[in-house]
């Protein structure tokens, strides 16, 4: 027997900048940019692997206000390993985020070739795409936000695509074998301080999102704000930060997971498992079994974060390029979020299992979650158990059951019914 669900929602600060363009414009402004910027330079803009909101629109905008300005732009992938740590594997990524020739409108230039540019303070090389480098501007656009593998004054945003992101697979190798003896929090600032000193960088614009994976703020900074100004962000991206709503849960069920959701597939920041060579960090959720059922295509086959899992289905398995996955746990000195968990023909078959194994509670009486993804978490499905503290608490409202957990015909979940009329309405 199975329990029964309620589909809920629960409430997060809905900040969110309605219009993009003019956000971006209006922080391209401040920055003065025609006091650095002449006709015909050549300028590198930074496109990274993760799914971040509205990121194709937001490049496009700074492509055409340097093209105003006579500018040459350029986008090129900084994401280390990612895409097989291939040049057209990591193209092949940005195309997923509508980041194409077509769209932007200028060249993606996708090497694997760097140069080092100098050395930290331990000695260690600071890589930077040849591409980049060789052009009279770098512009590093990312989303600041908690990292999953650590934690720290800064953490994954500017200064890390700036140490690591832009550092290809080389410096990105280097770096995450580095952290084990030096910290990451140490490697980033030291690699991002003697990039912001060595290389063209010209701005950072750095990006939070909301609750609802919409862009919550847009922030351009000179090269001497951004570290500073980061951790600032980083304060604000964690309180803005979706989160589950209880943290007391038997059975934790995922319909997907993938390198456009988190960097390890599913947040750790979100689920509360966190499995990693350098230790794992306090959090307050614990899940007792954690199912993730599919792989998302964006993912391109990267199933890297599959290692946090208790259980999954064949389909998902049959979906992993090893080759992609391998190389990002590599790289990242993460082996073990590539293995691979027991996996079942059926959704039904494997949280049978995961019930079977969460001591001595009854399936039908235990504490299940169920989400989209762990961007997604204003809208999920959670079992009975928790009916009554969803009563107490006023962040969370039931939109309807209990009713039984729902199967189709081949013994699969239905994925989780969101209410997307209505997630429109609220950000009109």
């Amino acid at each position: 027997m199975f329990p029964k669900l309620y589909r809920i929602r629960q409430a997060f600060d809905r900040t969110l900048v309605k219009d993009i363009p003019k956000a971006v414009r209006d922080e391209l402004t401040k920055l003065s940019l025609k006091e650095n910027v002449r006709p015909g330079h050549r300028v590198a803009i930074t496109a990274g692997s993760r799914g971040i909101s509205n990121i194709g629109i937001i490049l496009k905008v700074i492509i055409e206000n340097l093209n105003l300005l006579g500018a040459k732009p350029f986008i090129f992938p900084a994401m280390g390993s990612h895409g097989g740590a291939t040049a057209e594997g990591q193209v092949a990524l940005l195309r997923h985020y509508q980041i194409t020739e077509d769209f932007i409108g200028v060249p993606i230039l996708s090497s694997m070739e760097v140069m080092e540019i100098g050395k930290t303070e331990e000695g260690l090389p600071v890589y930077i795409d040849k591409n980049a480098f060789q052009a009279d501007h770098i512009i590093v656009v990312n989303r600041i936000k908690p990292h999953t593998k650590f934690k720290g004054p800064i953490e994954s945003g500017l200064m890390k695509m700036i140490a690591i992101g832009m550092g290809k697979q080389k410096g990105a190798d280097l770096y995450h074998k580095a952290a084990i003896q030096y910290s990451f929090p140490k490697i980033i600032v030291d690699g991002a301080r003697v990039a912001l000193k060595k290389a063209p960088i010209l701005f950072g614009l750095g990006i939070i999102e909301n609750g609802y994976d919409e862009t919550a703020k847009i922030a351009g900074l000179r090269p001497e704000e951004i570290e500073g100004k980061e951790k600032e962000l980083l304060s604000l991206a964690k309180r803005m930060m979706p989160k589950l709503p209880f943290n007391e849960i038997d059975l934790l069920i995922v319909d997907e997971m993938g390198k456009d959701i988190s960097g390890v597939g599913m947040d750790p920041n979100i689920t509360g498992r966190n499995r990693d060579i350098m230790g794992t960090f306090p959090h307050p959720t614990h899940v007792k079994r954690l199912f993730v059922r599919d792989l998302t295509p964006q993912s391109n086959g990267n199933a890297t974060g599959i290692g946090l899992a208790d259980v999954t289905t064949k389909r998902l398995v049959e979906k992993i390029d090893f080759q992609s996955t391998y190389m990002n746990c590599i790289t990242a000195i993460s082996l073990e979020k590539g293995s691979i968990p027991i996996y079942f023909e059926t959704d039904r078959e494997a949280i049978k299992v995961a019930l079977g194994s969460i001591g001595l509670i009854q399936p039908e009486r235990s504490r299940v979650v169920h989400i989209r993804n762990t961007l997604q978490l204003d809208e999920l499905e959670v079992s009975e158990a928790y009916k009554d503290e969803i009563l107490q608490r006023s962040d969370l409202e039931i939109l309807e059951g209990p009713y039984p957990l729902g199967f189709d015909s081949q013994g699969n979940l239905l994925s989780l019914r969101v209410d997307e009329s209505r997630k429109k309405d609220l950000s009109e």
